[in-house]
């Protein structure tokens, strides 16, 4: 039984090829383009492992794709490769487009053709299953209740606006064609093997070697966190099983936090850990002027999700956000070369947020 997982090579990627590894007898057929922010190391023992094949192939190169379905004939599908950073997306949105967007246009027609081909019980089994994002859903007010399922898509950067665009095309394809699809949408995730441009690690390394600590606006922008083991966790019940043609799930750990809340937090953490002799971290936080459409808060109810896949986050994110920073301190191996390299130091002074 094999798996084909586009972006396995990205932080939630990783994750779920390194649950699909210790959890399954499945065969994992990793598609990865390698850009900027895919690691190798992330999938740990997959390297080399007689269950793990990397493909190094864009999703947007149709006869890479077919080729992957042609020679591994997957019976699920996790569709996780995106381009994912809106700061990213504000300054570049034509690469967004392209990725997610005909990215996910390009896979969909590989599985229908792959699909189609298929009889009886592998026919029956099959299917494709799209990893989202919340933002997709647009933002809510501080007194606003969480999204849910039946939440209408608002989607309000380039960032969100592509993988609105992709939600959609799972939807129409399984729809117009029949194509067993589901998609799942998720909170902020963070974790070990996070490329070091994100909230978290970017704050929590500018801390380490004594940065200014930017903050978007006041830092009161809400955020709902899950530990990307938690969501890998979630995304595989859901491939493997528990996942239902034409569904959406919502996935998230009801564990919210106003950005400012979460660099403290951080500090804290940091300050405990591998203390500082200057004084406090708190004393780095620099508030810096709002990026453009900054949403003010995502929240996700995964209540429905949690019912039909049999699954709850197990963490709360106080002991989470300490073993992430403790895995970092562990690690400086894997991020300082990251650091160093041009591309993540031009990206040094981006904000929390």
């Amino acid at each position: 039984m094999t798996v084909l997982v586009t972006g396995g090579l990205g932080f939630i990627g990783s994750a779920v090829v390194r649950r699909l590894l210790r959890t399954t007898e499945r065969v994992i057929v990793n598609l990865d383009k390698e850009t900027y922010a895919a690691s190798r190391e992330a999938v740990e023992e997959a390297l080399g492992h007689p269950r793990h094949v990397h493909i190094r192939a864009d999703i947007c190169d149709a006869e890479a794709v077919r080729a992957a379905f042609a020679a591994w004939r997957p019976q699920v599908v996790m569709h996780l490769a995106a381009e994912s950073h809106v700061d990213r997306s504000i300054d570049g949105p034509a690469e967004f487009v392209r990725t997610n967007v005909v990215g996910t246009q390009v896979l969909l027609e590989a599985a229908r053709a792959y699909w189609s081909g298929l009889r009886g019980a592998e026919k029956e089994a099959f299917r494709f299953h799209h990893v989202s994002t919340d933002e997709v859903f647009g933002a809510l007010g501080p007194g606003d209740p969480p999204f849910d399922e039946t939440t209408p898509y608002a989607p309000r950067s380039p960032y969100s606006a592509s993988k609105a665009a992709s939600d959609h095309l799972v939807r129409a394809w399984a729809h117009t064609y029949g194509l067993p699809a589901f998609v799942t949408n998720t909170t902020n995730n963070y974790g070990p093997w996070q490329f070091p441009e994100k909230l978290i690690p970017l704050v929590a390394l500018n801390a380490l070697e004594g940065r200014p600590l930017p903050v978007y606006g006041d830092g009161s922008n809400v955020r709902d966190w899950i530990h990307v083991d938690d969501h890998a966790e979630a995304l595989c019940l859901a491939a493997l099983g528990a996942g239902r043609p034409g569904e959406t799930y919502c996935l998230g750990a009801r564990q919210e936090r106003t950005n400012l809340s979460v660099v403290k937090a951080i500090c804290a953490v940091l300050d405990r850990l591998r203390p500082d002799p200057a004084g406090p971290r708190e004393r780095l936080i620099a508030f810096v002027p709002d990026r453009p459409g900054h949403d003010f808060r995502y929240a996700m109810d995964p209540s429905r999700a949690e019912a039909a896949l049999g699954w709850r986050a197990r963490r709360d994110f106080e002991t989470g956000l300490a073993e992430t920073l403790a895995w970092y301190l562990g690690n400086e191996w894997w991020w300082r070369p990251i650091r160093a390299r041009r591309y993540g130091g031009e990206r040094l002074g981006r904000a929390a947020g």
